[in-house]
């Protein structure tokens, strides 16, 4: 019995995949509003009634997809939320991540900031779900300035929460920028300068 339940799982993993991977396709295509559940559905080869029953609600589906993008970012770096990375290696993934965000994530970038943007508004769930993902980024940066400046890779005069929220601006912009005129902005090289400029302001004078 526990092959088959094992089997039917791995059937139910492979066609929630196929939902959300339809979802960020269309989505990036026609946007999050003018994308219905039948279009993603009928796209994944389900029916609508699958679609809500495995997400509950499009914004259900909606959240899933960005929890995706940031499942994949976190397994291309080869991280876990737990990780707790040296300032070089945390510089590193940001740099790497951009790299890899310019060659094949145009889409989900977009998708990312459109819908951040729409959901400015307190009252939402997706405005829950930006905030809350802002302080945890925030939370994170916070935590890995702290370890610097405690393990002597950093000056002990730093301040972490506000480094932390000049870097999670940074890197809202930099992909805000580089999605309004890709021709012009290289995300990877102004990434890379970015780091390598805060590397050296953190070092001891």
């Amino acid at each position: 019995m526990a092959g088959v339940k094992g089997q039917v799982q791995k059937r139910g993993v492979e066609r929630r995949r196929a939902m959300v991977d339809a979802a960020i396709t269309l989505f990036s295509q026609q946007g999050v509003r003018g994308t219905g559940v039948a279009a993603i559905a009928e796209k994944a080869g389900v029916t609508p009634s699958a679609l809500i029953h495995h997400f509950g609600s499009k914004d259900g589906l909606v959240q899933a997809v960005l929890e995706e993008a940031d499942r994949r970012a976190l397994a291309r770096l080869s991280a876990t939320p737990t990780s707790e990375p040296t300032l070089t290696e945390a510089f590193d993934w940001f740099v790497r991540d951009a790299e890899h965000t310019a060659a094949a994530e145009r889409e989900l970038t977009a998708l990312h900031t459109t819908l951040t943007a729409e959901n400015l508004t307190p009252g939402t769930a997706m405005h829950t779900y930006f905030r809350d993902r802002g302080r945890a980024l925030r939370a994170h940066l916070t935590t890995l300035f702290t370890r610097a400046a405690a393990d002597g890779s950093a000056r002990p005069d730093v301040n972490p929460t506000t480094l932390a929220t000049e870097v999670a601006a940074f890197l809202e912009g930099a992909h805000l920028l580089w999605l309004l005129d890709p021709d012009e902005v290289d995300l990877a090289a102004v990434h890379r300068g970015y780091f390598e400029g805060l590397t050296a302001r953190l070092r001891h004078h």
